[in-house]
């Protein structure tokens, strides 16, 4: 049977139109005229920068110099070879900035060593209940160490005493005790890369003030950071209602004082583009210096002799597009609109024309060159994916009404809104239903309104203190007349849409969707584009069948978190640890694991025990994801809807799972009353001991050793000296021993004598401080193991750099 394909609605000669300029830009002629910094030599130079950062290792230094020197000669030379030139040479390039970044990294050797160093205080610190978050500069002088002088290191001040936390201003200068460790982060489905973060910003380390009753101020705040600070404090006096904190934002970057809820408000509403400082900002501050050049230049003529007055409006553009740039730390977005600003200005100057999409790529070429590292952030990729969309659907002609207007505003923020999904998705692992409507309302009145308003107040009370309080309030009053019906809108539950993790085609495909679904009215099969974006909207979740289980060890640190899903169920084991104004693994590594894996409701959770490791994260769990069901130990300081007690079964999907310890009127006694779980497959089974130690395992050996052979076994508190007993090891019989443990944790663990009894027993031994989080297959093929950091290998991989690539089973016993 034969198919009608529809019809083109080209005509013939169109067609051959077509073919025959397709043929005129595959001539060498044509790749000859390709403009060395133009879109097409923009894409491949990008393209090497992210190629590079996509291998698993860097090539030796040597070869990446010999790659960018070829790509250059190739670059320069020009004919067909230009492109490949490019790419070459941002390969190589990318490579010796990767690799620099990592050199700075402190040395493992110097770990946990006491360092006292003298620096200043870089950008805005971030005050909490009990610590202060801050990011030191170290000055480059003789007494302190190699690896740390002139280098950037992330500390914490730790003090319940805020008021003391106060004296920590930006661009102050201080003298600290520290103990430092080398950046290493978290690797979980859906979670946040802190290692990449830390190499992109050239972060050499981590750590805290050891005793803050030692430091000692050496000079008080000055630089652009102390005038930030300073400008954000008084906006707080100006402005005492809740919406100061908006305020601040806008105008000057300063986000320290929104919550988590705003956060969330702001991300189900697709505006956190807007709320920090943007290329927009940069924009209304070059126009406003163009027009004060042009004034000056119109009440003094006899400076036309010197410089023409549109060249001084575009020169006094420039100066201030960099000086706001400047004024923000050069954050991204604004550093771009300030280089795409001096490129038209430049070609003003020399009276060329330059079109939009060479100003972009010139700006993306410059960027590159300053930071190829660039890449890693995911604002390079929006700010610029989102400006190119734009240029290439929405008309060039800007000419008509108000109406033509209206048509052009809402036609941009649905190419944004379709050509910025897929981008989302991937980078954020979320999709904001209420972002389009959220942004016509809030694009225009904030970028319009609030935003110049506060600007102009930001100037005033440059020239004056407090000449700028009254135009704070009108702003902030101007935020007000909108913010309740977006906060509304945010707060739906349809607003937003957590998505799980993709496979690796997705984007690809969602990409060529977008596109296909933004040509011109008469394209055929644009219906059959949007099948291309369900591999990205609607992903495997790779759920386990019938009678199989499937479990994933989170990477909290050091803690515990394992969830257990089978065909149509889930279980949550322990939600890790949180500190109270810290680091929160249910915040930053369950919550995100269980939406990367399309968890959207658990049918239990378990507390093994009331330890902060085990039960810190709860409530964040709790808050983000709904428990139809808990069980918790009797007496546990976290109380479970019932008692955890050895006896209980239930059965899912042909998954039996039975709870050992504790017995029935057992005293709540910490480790020793962890709720000790067994899973039971078709194809075999799994101990969860979370805290249990040597007085439980020979209970356990006594009252219910045929129950222990198993062929998973999650090693008892963390791998301790005090747990893993030689008897329970060989009664377990385990072909793979799960530890879940931080990396360079205080206690040592897993202890190496541990680790050994393990493997002497023919286990292979997996640590979430090496491998990240861990998943393990129990089907019919026997246990099958997969490693977060094996698999997706990344060469800024702490762990790996660490500890090489031989297993637990092989390292020696220190």
């Amino acid at each position: 049977m034969a198919i009608a394909l529809p019809s083109s609605p080209l005509s013939s000669a169109q067609l051959q139109s077509v073919a025959a300029g397709l043929r005129r830009w595959l001539t060498t002629r044509s790749i000859r005229a390709v403009p060395l910094f133009g879109p097409a030599c923009a894409v491949a130079l990008l393209a090497g920068c992210t190629g590079c950062l996509l291998m698993p290792a860097l090539l030796p230094w040597l070869l990446s110099v010999c790659v960018v020197l070829l790509g250059l000669w190739l670059a320069w030379r020009g004919g067909r070879l230009r492109l490949l030139g490019m790419l070459l040479a941002g390969f190589g390039f990318t490579g010796l900035h990767a690799a620099h970044a990592l050199d700075l990294q402190l040395p493992f050797a110097l770990e946990k060593k006491v360092f006292t160093v003298s620096g200043r205080i870089d950008d805005l610190p971030v005050h909490e209940s009990r610590r202060t978050r801050f990011e030191f500069i170290v000055d480059d002088d003789q007494p302190t160490p190699d690896a740390l002088r002139g280098k950037r290191i992330r500390l914490g001040w730790f003090d319940d005493d805020l008021r003391a936390r106060e004296v920590l201003k930006a661009g102050s200068r201080w003298r600290l005790p520290v103990r430092l460790r080398a950046p290493q982060g978290l690797r979980n489905p859906g979670g946040s890369d802190g290692e990449k973060q830390a190499m992109a910003a050239r972060v050499t380390a981590t750590g805290y003030v050891l005793e803050p009753s030692l430091a000692e101020s050496l000079s008080p705040p000055t630089g652009i950071s102390a005038w930030r600070e300073k400008g954000s404090a008084r906006i707080a006096r100006a402005v005492p209602s809740s919406t100061s904190r908006f305020i601040r934002a806008l105008a000057l970057g300063d986000t320290r004082a929104l919550n988590d809820d705003d956060w969330a408000r702001l991300r189900a509403s697709g505006l956190t583009h807007l709320i920090a400082i943007s290329g927009f900002h940069v924009g209304l501050v070059a126009g406003f210096f163009a027009m004060l050049a042009t004034a000056v230049w119109w009440l003094l003529p006899a400076l036309s002799r010197w410089l023409p007055r549109p060249f001084a409006a575009g020169f006094g553009a420039v100066a201030g597009a960099f000086a706001y740039a400047a004024i923000t730390g050069f954050a991204l977005p604004t550093l771009r609109t300030a280089v795409m600003i001096a490129v038209l200005v430049l070609a003003r100057c020399l009276r060329r024309h330059q079109r939009l999409a060479d100003s972009l790529a010139l700006a993306c070429v410059v960027l590159l060159l300053l930071d190829p590292l660039s890449v890693l952030g995911a604002g390079f990729w929006l700010s610029f994916a989102g400006v190119a969309w734009l240029l290439w659907c929405l008309p060039d002609d800007a000419k008509g009404g108000v109406g033509v207007m209206l048509r052009g505003f809402i036609g941009a923020q649905a190419v944004a809104t379709l050509g910025l999904l897929p981008l989302t998705v991937v980078l954020f692992g979320q999709a904001s239903f209420a972002g389009p409507f959220a942004n016509l309302l809030a694009v225009p009145w904030w970028s319009l309104v609030v935003i110049p308003v506060a600007l102009l107040g930001l100037l005033l009370d440059t020239l004056h203190v407090g000449w700028g309080d009254s135009l704070w309030q009108l702003a902030a009053w101007c935020f007000d007349l909108l913010w309740p019906l977006l906060r509304a809108t945010a707060d739906s539950p349809l607003a937003m849409a957590w998505l799980p993790e993709p496979r690796w085609f997705a984007l690809p495909l969602a990409l060529v969707s977008a596109f296909w679904l933004m040509l011109p009215r008469g394209v055929p099969g644009k219906p059959l584009a949007l099948l291309l974006l369900l591999p990205l909207l609607w992903p495997s979740r790779d759920l386990p069948p019938q009678g199989e289980a499937q479990l994933l060890v989170i990477d909290v640190g050091q803690g515990l978190s394992v969830l257990v899903r089978t065909a149509h169920h889930s279980l949550l084991y322990d939600m890790g640890p949180a500190t109270r104004d810290g680091y929160d693994a249910g915040e930053r590594a369950v919550v995100p694991s269980l939406h990367a894996l399309g968890v959207h409701a658990l049918d239990a959770a378990v507390v093994s025990h009331g330890d902060n490791d085990h039960a810190g994260g709860w409530p964040a769990v709790s808050r983000a994801i709904p428990v139809l069901a808990m069980l918790a130990p009797a007496g546990s300081p976290v109380p479970g809807i019932a008692n955890c007690e050895a006896g209980q079964s239930w059965e899912w999907d042909g998954v039996r799972f039975r709870v050992l310890h504790p017995t029935a009127w057992f005293p709540y006694l910490g480790n020793e009353s962890t709720c000790v779980l067994r899973i039971e497959t078709a194809h075999g089974s799994v101990l969860l001991t979370g805290d249990m130690g040597e007085v439980i395992e020979h209970a356990l050996l006594k009252r219910a050793a045929p129950d222990l052979r198993n062929d998973v076994v999650l090693v008892g508190h963390h791998g301790s000296a005090g747990s893993s007993s030689p008897a329970f090891i060989q009664a377990a019989g385990a072909r793979l021993a799960l530890i879940s443990s931080g990396a360079g944790n205080r206690f040592g663990h897993p202890k190496p004598a541990v680790v050994r009894r393990w493997c002497d027993a023919g286990a292979e031994v997996v640590d979430t401080a090496q491998s990240g989080a861990v998943r393990v297959w129990l089907g019919k093929h026997g246990p099958q193991l997969q490693e977060r950091r094996v698999s997706r290998p990344r060469l800024w991989d702490a762990a790996q750099r660490r500890n090489g690539a031989a297993g637990l089973c092989y390292r020696p016993e220190t």
